[in-house]
């Protein structure tokens, strides 16, 4: 018999931790290869962990709803077999339990600092304290009545990790009660060098939000993981970056009249529907090599210019939540390649089968605020992107052409183009430019061109 470590496994470039969100096997069960042992979640996406190896659950090293870091043990399973890699640990060797031995030294320290400072793992009110959480609190002097007090939003209303960090930023950031200061002296009684010398008086602090109560006949519905992580990204974003919006109104009269005639060979052709974000999506990556500045990130006051075109779509899914599947390296495929990876981003998006990696690294962003009705919105940038596209409704309108005959009035296919920015790297110009230029892309379209 032998142990195998179950590792913390990466969930994507930057992402160094993940939260259990739940076991889905307990100790003494036997799992099978490619069997899912636990749910984990990031802040970008939630993921299962599968077993590479088949054997017996014999020990759990974290609980729900600890912060685990990528790289670290957090399951031992107890097995005959060798895995691909020869990852195992005999029983009889000590030796090689030493990073076991000191994933469990960790928690044991965890829970054994916060026990001295009498923060036990459940309260008198039964409420649970996770040992990452506990260690926090003694940290920061946190008694266990003001723990109590902590509002959690983890399993069964546990105080997760960032529930703690909020409360302490909340709690550092309050402004403290002066005691009662001795009366200023009158103006005139201050020499006029000391006045010119003071400092001016700080700014008054920010006021927070009054609390909102429930009026009776109200129902209180409680966000779930995504929408908070939702909702403080947006909150972020809106923090870090000036947004402006351009707006530009296409003729899309020839890409509609193109698709009509061609997505039912398209579809016994490829196997795919052809959906309008596609052709828009095509449009975008051209637009891009054109005006590369708008393929950038903000480090401070670096500016890093992007090599690769990764344009993200933003995706409704059924329980009314957002996800940004994302199309790498856009620009080198063709209206084939980015059609059918466009379907598969959303169908599982739909079925939540996305992996972290198809959530990474997008470099811009599209939004079909039109699947909707709309004709246009004022979009929200996705950090650390410095700009993002809603493409509105299509309508029939009446519009002026000109011809050489002179102007006529004739029905077209128009569609709003809403270019936000973030104004601290791109001005108007380039993003009036860039929506421009979409849009000329976009009116130009080939009706005769080949799929």
């Amino acid at each position: 018999m032998a142990e195998f470590e179950l590792i913390m496994p990466k969930m994507g470039e930057s992402v160094a931790e993940a939260t259990i969100t739940k076991w889905l096997k307990e100790e003494g069960e036997t799992i099978d290869m490619e069997e899912s042992v636990l749910e984990i979640a990031t802040d970008k996406v939630d993921s299962e962990v599968p077993a590479p190896v088949e054997g017996v659950l014999v020990k759990k090293l974290f609980n729900v709803d600890d912060v685990v870091q990528v790289g670290a043990t957090i399951a031992i399973i107890e097995t005959e077999a060798v895995s691909s890699n020869g990852a195992q640990v005999a029983v009889d060797k000590p030796a090689a339990n030493a990073p076991v031995a000191e994933a469990a030294a960790m928690v044991e320290k965890a829970v054994q600092t916060t026990s001295d400072e009498k923060i036990p793992a459940r309260s008198d009110a039964g409420r649970f304290y996770s040992p990452l959480v506990r260690s926090i609190a003694q940290e920061e002097g946190i008694s266990l009545s003001e723990l109590d007090g902590i509002e959690g939003h983890g399993t069964e209303g546990r105080v997760t990790k960032n529930d703690i960090l909020n409360y302490l930023k909340n709690r550092k950031e309050a402004p403290v009660k002066p005691t009662t200061a001795p009366a200023a002296k009158p103006a005139e009684q201050v020499p006029a060098s000391s006045r010119a010398a003071a400092p001016a008086s700080p700014a008054p602090a920010a006021k927070s939000l009054p609390p909102v109560t429930a009026r009776p006949g109200d129902e209180i519905i409680e966000m779930d993981r995504m929408r908070r992580i939702i909702a403080d990204n947006m909150v972020l974003s809106k923090h870090t970056s000036p947004h402006v919006t351009s707006f530009v109104e296409a003729d899309v009269t020839n890409i509609v009249m193109w698709r009509n005639k061609v997505k039912n060979e398209f579809l016994k052709r490829e196997g795919e529907k052809l959906t309008f974000t596609p052709i828009f999506i095509e449009a975008i990556a051209k637009t891009i090599r054109d005006f590369p500045m708008i393929n950038i990130s903000v480090d401070g006051h670096n500016i890093i210019k992007r090599k690769d075109i990764n344009i993200g779509m933003a995706t409704a899914l059924p329980s009314g939540n957002l996800i940004v599947p994302v199309i790498k390296n856009a620009d080198q495929l063709n209206l084939v390649g980015i059609t059918k990876r466009v379907n598969d981003l959303a169908e599982r998006a739909r079925n939540n089968k996305l992996g972290s990696d198809d959530i990474q690294n997008g470099t811009y962003t599209i939004s079909n605020v039109g699947s909707f009705g709309n004709l246009m919105g004022t979009p929200i940038i996705p950090q650390p992107q410095v700009a993002v596209m809603a493409v509105g409704a299509i309508k029939k309108k009446p519009v002026v052409i000109e011809t050489p005959q002179g102007d006529v009035i004739a029905i077209r296919h128009m569609m709003f183009l809403s270019h936000s920015y973030d104004h601290r790297v791109v001005d108007g110009a380039l993003g009036g430019m860039f929506v421009r230029k979409l849009a000329d892309y976009l009116e130009q379209f080939d009706p005769n061109r080949e799929f």
